[in-house]
């Protein structure tokens, strides 16, 4: 993604593209697959670890990025694709590699609808699907 997409991206999402945010938002760009903050902060070493988290705070409350808790104890960041800062539209499932500890989106499955009972209120849905990734079979 070029900086002109990705500023394009942030203020569709009512999030101020400032220096820090661009790059953060690049950097999970350029991933490809969801970072954890460790990730992020061994990639981006021009920003401290407060700085990339507020701008993920913000990112997240822009549904700009998902947080996916992929089971490893840690959250996993990934540009969201929506076109909606108040709804997420491309919920998606996740592999998590249980050898090498990475993440994979299956962008092409979405997550299932699930009707939860009267009175309850769903606020967000991770669906990790947990085993070992190709690489890691070899």
């Amino acid at each position: 993604m070029e900086t002109n997409d990705i500023v394009a991206l942030l203020e569709e999402h009512n999030v101020r593209p400032t220096a820090n945010r661009i790059i953060v938002a690049g950097a999970l760009a350029k991933a490809g697959m969801p970072m954890s903050l460790a990730e992020l902060e061994t990639e981006i070493d021009s920003i401290d670890k407060s700085n990339i988290f507020r701008a993920l705070v913000s990112f997240k409350d822009n549904h700009l990025v998902h947080a996916i808790e992929d089971g490893s104890n840690g959250v996993r960041y990934e540009l969201c694709k929506s076109h909606d800062h108040d709804h997420d539209e491309d919920l998606h499932v996740h592999f998590h590699c249980e050898i090498c500890g990475k993440t994979f989106c299956f962008e092409d499955i979405p997550v299932p609808k699930v009707d939860v009972p009267e009175g309850y209120q769903p606020i967000s849905t991770n669906y990790i699907i947990k085993g070992i990734c190709p690489s890691c079979q070899k």
